[in-house]
């Protein structure tokens, strides 16, 4: 079987992600990330789901982007609530600056000692907060920096691929697609500012474009249960 490394943050698009890498017939190897971010919550769901989908390797990889700041997510500049940073047009508050970048950067480097060829990202172009870093060119570009930089595309042993099967995919697309591959929601993550409850915020963008999905799939969030 083919070896592939999946970025899996616990969150509804990088799980589903990490279950059409099984159904295609992948080996995959998870790779996530403690690096600084708000709330851990979503490493827990990380393993959750490497765990439901039998991922045998599931590396975490840790290191402080909170040291550098910028982001709503790594800092203390307060999480847009209630749909405000959609309105507004902009790149909102929740970007983190070059997280992608970095986060596949590590990707190609596991990638290219296991001999994977395939890097899946669960990054989304239609219901998503406008991150420059989710965008097809960018994707385009890593990949073609990815077999200019590392040793054994030079040497023409692989060509490395990066695979975003999400990418015009809509959030409600995206949950049908999962569904129909009998995966299950309930473990996964998707709020940026969790209640001291331990339940989801609702209102920020993440929670918003998760309820819009479940909502055109027809379907109940298993996540919000009571």
């Amino acid at each position: 079987m083919r070896k592939a490394v999946v970025l899996l943050s616990g969150g509804l698009d990088s799980s589903t992600t990490a279950a059409i890498v099984k159904e295609e017939g992948f080996t995959p190897f998870a790779l996530s990330f403690s690096y600084g971010q708000r709330h851990k919550r979503e490493l827990e769901s990380a393993r959750a789901v490497a765990k439901y989908l039998g991922i045998g390797e599931h590396l975490v990889m840790s290191f402080d982007m909170g040291l550098i700041g910028g982001s709503a997510l790594t800092s203390a500049i307060p999480v847009p609530k209630g749909g405000t940073s959609a309105a507004e047009g902009a790149i909102p508050p929740t970007y983190v600056p070059a997280r992608n970048t970095v986060f596949l950067s590590f990707a190609l480097a596991w990638a290219e000692t296991l001999k994977a060829a395939d890097i899946f990202i669960g990054a989304n172009i239609m219901d998503y907060s406008g991150y420059p870093d989710c965008r097809p060119e960018y994707l385009r570009a890593f990949e073609a920096m990815a077999n200019l930089a590392t040793k054994i595309s030079v040497e023409g042993e692989i060509k490395f691929n990066i695979r975003a099967p999400l990418l015009y995919m809509t959030k409600a697309e995206i949950i049908r697609k999962g569904s129909g591959l009998g995966f299950d929601y309930s473990l996964t993550w998707s709020c940026y500012d969790p209640e001291a409850s331990g339940r989801p915020c609702g209102r920020c963008d993440s929670c918003l474009y998760r309820a819009k999905g479940f909502s055109e799939a027809g379907l109940p969030d298993p996540l919000l249960k009571p």
